[in-house]
């Protein structure tokens, strides 16, 4: 809009200035940043485009999220709640801390790590937000912008969110299903030039539910070493194997390798929400020099430290949580994990990994034998449509024609699911058709859920026992 000011006479008239003012007003108009609009989250970019309506007749079974609380029945033991109540109540935690955490509740994680034999002491720890906040601080630290650093694949999507952040490439390295989704040695070697800043290493996997063995650890700190790359190393789910595995820390295998361990209360301690992980620097031959540990710590100063209430009560915490409440989580998702597996490998079409830790098992889904749906993600939209079940597709993890299931699922869950699911059922047999979906239920404490192949006549069953339902 523009206009011209006038200067008033004395006979009341007016007269239009000789220096006419142009006046411009404009339109409100706040754009975001690239790098904000830029930043992607890969399972939200696939779920938002999905029709995920649930059967409003069916309580929704969440095989989707890895958060184990959601059900109700993995819950802190008391000494981790006595722990925080004992911090709270102190009253010695309200301020902040020191950006990079208080020192006792830093001593107190390198004891942690050091029993999982790492050599690190109070100065190697940085206190975080979370693992995701760790994995942020040490990609930030050592990515440069327009390097590439390596992933696996299937992996954690966050990776992929933090390298459009940072500015770094994604490449990625192939996992073998067949081979219990070790990684691929050759092909990760392959994928390193001179401009590959690091590797990140996964282990527990999220989301194959892998271990690694010792050995399979070593070879790849071979390569890692002969091409004197560091290591992000993503080991939330440490400790959280299977009877028949062990967890081996990564830098406990290497004295040669710079390594940033991240980890944190999240998966094993089954307390997400309380968002308290750490960075162990791992750094023997001191191959990281001054720059990478200067620059977390001045990263850390973005959030100005993490949760105080839970760093006070870190020493309790990693000290007097009792083994048998481990020992307990771990055998009741190792029952979930083997039940799935044990009903899923029957079907024909469908061919689940096993897994050997974490709370997740990826599950191949040969769609050509299901002529209804177009591919993956068309199933995990029938699947929630029709029976208000909600998987994630392998797309998510940069791996198509599977999908993950999350195994931290409650047995309570799964019995008032059933039984809402089963309240009309005959004493004998109840089958209900519902779209591609056949539901047969029988002897009370079983759920199997079908998918009826109308063209070509097969049935197969999708579906596990009271305590693991799909």
């Amino acid at each position: 809009m523009e206009y011209q000011t006038s200067i008033p006479m004395m006979n009341g008239h007016t007269e239009p200035n000789s220096k006419q003012t142009t006046i411009v007003t404009k339109e409100w108009s706040i754009n975001g940043s690239p790098k904000a609009l830029g930043t992607i989250n890969p399972i939200r970019r696939i779920v938002d485009e999905l029709n995920l309506t649930p059967n409003p007749e069916k309580v929704m079974i969440p095989l989707s999220i890895g958060d184990p609380t959601l059900s109700g029945d993995f819950k802190p033991c008391k000494e981790i709640i006595d722990a925080v109540k004992c911090s709270l109540e102190s009253g010695s935690f309200n301020g902040y801390s020191p950006a990079s955490g208080r020192e006792d509740a830093r001593q107190a994680i390198a004891d942690y790590c050091s029993s999982y034999g790492m050599t690190v002491n109070s100065k190697d720890i940085i206190i975080t937000s979370g693992c995701s906040h760790a994995l942020d601080l040490a990609l930030a630290a050592i990515a440069i912008p327009g390097c590439n650093i390596l992933a696996p694949r299937p992996g954690f999507p966050l990776y992929k969110t933090l390298s459009t952040l940072l500015d770094f490439n994604i490449r990625y390295y192939d996992l073998l299903p067949e081979n219990g989704w070790q990684i691929d040695l050759k092909h990760l070697e392959s994928q390193i030039d001179d401009n590959t800043a690091a590797i990140i290493y996964n282990n527990p996997s999220n989301p194959c539910g892998s271990v690694f063995s010792r050995k399979h650890i070593i070879d790849f700190l071979e390569i890692a070493e002969r091409n004197r790359l560091p290591v992000i190393a993503d080991e939330i789910y440490e400790d959280l194997v299977f009877p028949g595995n062990q967890f081996y820390a990564l830098a406990s295998q290497s004295s040669e390798v710079p390594i940033l361990h991240c980890s944190g209360l999240t998966k094993k301690f089954m307390v997400p929400g309380w968002r308290l992980g750490w960075i162990a620097i791992n750094d023997r031959k001191n191959r990281f020099g001054n720059e990478i540990r200067a620059g977390l710590n001045a990263l850390s100063q973005r959030i100005i430290g993490s949760n105080t209430i839970i760093q006070g009560a870190i020493p309790a915490i990693l000290k007097n949580t009792p083994k048998s409440f481990f020992e307990e989580n771990i055998d009741y998702i190792c029952n979930n994990a083997m039940m799935a597996y044990r009903r899923l490998k029957v079907v024909p079409g469908l061919i689940p990994i096993k897994p050997a830790g974490a709370f997740y098992m990826m599950v191949k889904i040969e769609i050509d034998r299901f002529p209804d749906f177009r591919n993956d993600l068309h199933l995990v939209e029938s699947l929630v449509s029709d029976e208000s079940v909600f998987c994630l597709p392998g797309n998510c993890f940069e791996y198509p024609g599977y999908v993950r299931l999350a195994l931290a699922l409650s047995n309570e869950m799964n019995y008032d699911n059933e039984s809402q699911r089963n309240d009309n059922r005959p004493n004998d047999y109840n089958r209900t058709t519902v779209k591609h979906f056949e539901i047969f239920t029988q002897d009370g404490d079983r759920l199997l859920v079908n998918i009826h192949q109308h063209h070509r006549g097969k049935i197969f069953e999708f579906g596990l026992y009271a305590n693991f339902s799909v």
